[in-house]
């Protein structure tokens, strides 16, 4: 599998600034090793303890999914005390419930600046909830750490996304089941909110690009919570009857996944016949559901527990150890909680300070050690380098690797593939400090979503 950026940049200042369409790796790790290589200065934080807050769904729907980011994000905390804090302070999380609630996400974000007054905060799932506490965090000058795979098209100052974009998940996904599996019909099945809508919009426009034909592609929305898939299931069981290879697209969300695969199951429809990929389902989620009738539908990640690699089995045993439980899974929205935290805790050495601002400047460029063997690092667009992995559904629950990038691929936080967004890139570096800048008219859009 490749990077397939679908456009002619060449040598446009598009091609040189978004780095990673032709950028190499060995640019990139430079630039992560000099900003670890940096000297840290005093620390000029107050109070007794480092507060560190925890925004994660603890109820609701989005509780099978969010709860474990909690529980990492605490033996992380734990982790980093036991070395002996950061800046010679203890770190002390703070953990508050939005319990699913997209408008309380943002009250509880505000709370967690204003009142508890955390000097970093790892949260939200969804992309509806971040959408909803991204202005508290730029009127605020707050910092968060967005842990999950997104539909792309933004960039703010405020928020570090070290889940995967479009590009390092979805495209690659579909390139897979174009050339292994050769699927020539495609149904973009997805929860009713923002992620999929706009993932959906992406893909669409890149099917198209590859000459698959409108009549061939098959959209379909449902709200979170859905519990009845009989009908829905049915429709995509009929789309695949026309006599083309036909694959399912899932970007559905939650606890609606459960009685998803449940039904694809009951109406006998089997990875063989059309395969699912899924954006959404991981280690954490099948822990809940009888595999048996799954096997052999995918999942594209940035990483997997069945990861063969010497920093993964550290961390599944510490994970192990910590939560009290060796039946808990490890999955990859907890990595990118991991790769974070400890940018952030590298970004606050290097800075000497918690202070939000200097924070922010100095993760850029920062790199740590992934899950999976190499370094991921923090680029000028508030977007880490990712591997690209696709796994198979085993009936232990875990994946098979079938497929996985040769490289790092570099973020494209707005998409190539839709002519609002084909100019814009993201570079929070001064003198441009833009989210949102236009190659063609040289001008900053002048918002960063």
């Amino acid at each position: 599998m490749t990077n397939k950026d679908g456009s002619a940049r060449g040598n446009t200042l598009l091609g040189r600034v978004r780095q990673g369409v032709g950028a190499t790796l060995a640019a990139t790790a430079m630039l992560g090793a000099a900003a670890i290589m940096a000297p840290a200065a005093h620390a000029q934080g107050t109070g007794p303890t480092i507060k560190v807050g925890i925004l994660h769904s603890l109820s609701g729907t989005m509780a099978i999914s969010e709860t474990t980011l909690k529980d990492v994000m605490l033996m992380l905390i734990d982790e980093q005390n036991k070395k002996g804090g950061l800046l010679g302070k203890k770190l002390e999380p703070v953990v508050v419930d939005p319990a699913s609630n997209w408008p309380l996400f943002a009250e509880k974000a505000r709370q967690l600046l204003t009142v508890d007054k955390v000097a970093a905060v790892f949260g939200c799932w969804t992309s509806v909830s971040r959408k909803s506490v991204l202005p508290v965090f730029e009127e605020t000058g707050g910092i968060l750490f967005y842990p999950v795979q997104y539909e792309g098209q933004e960039s703010s100052k405020n928020i570090f996304y070290t889940g995967a974009a479009p590009n390092q998940q979805a495209i690659p996904a579909v390139d897979y089941l174009m050339s292994e599996d050769k699927v020539q019909r495609w149904v973009l099945a997805g929860t009713d909110y923002v992620y999929p809508r706009t993932t959906n919009q992406i893909l669409e426009a890149y099917l198209k690009s590859k000459g698959v034909k409108s009549e061939d592609i098959m959209i379909n929305y449902t709200p979170f919570g859905q519990s009845d898939w009989q009908s829905i299931v049915s429709e995509i069981k009929k789309f695949g009857s026309a006599g083309k290879k036909t694959a399912v697209v899932s970007t559905i969300n939650g606890d609606a996944n459960v009685p998803f695969y449940k039904e694809l199951g009951n109406q006998g429809i089997k990875a063989t016949d059309i395969p699912v990929v899924a954006f959404s389902v991981g280690e954490e989620e099948l822990a809940g559901m009888d595999t048996t009738p799954l096997v052999g539908h995918l999942a594209a990640w940035n990483y997997f527990e069945s990861v063969k690699a010497p920093a993964n089995t550290a961390f599944i045993n510490e994970w192990h150890t910590f939560i009290k439980n060796p039946k808990r899974t490890t999955n990859d929205p907890m990595e990118a909680a991991y790769i974070g935290f400890n940018m952030w805790v590298k970004a606050v050495q290097k800075a000497g300070t918690v202070d939000p601002a200097k924070v922010i400047d100095a993760m850029i460029g920062v790199s740590v050690p992934n899950l999976t063997g190499g370094y991921s690092t923090m680029m000028p667009n508030h977007h880490i380098t990712k591997p690209v992995l696709i796994g198979e559904i085993q009936k232990n629950g875990q994946f098979n690797v079938v497929s996985q990038t040769p490289g790092l691929l570099v973020a494209q936080e707005w998409s190539p593939y839709v002519a609002e967004t084909k100019d814009l890139i993201a570079d929070w570096r001064a003198p441009m400090s833009c989210g949102n800048f236009n190659v063609v008219t040289g001008k900053c859009g002048g918002s960063a979503k």
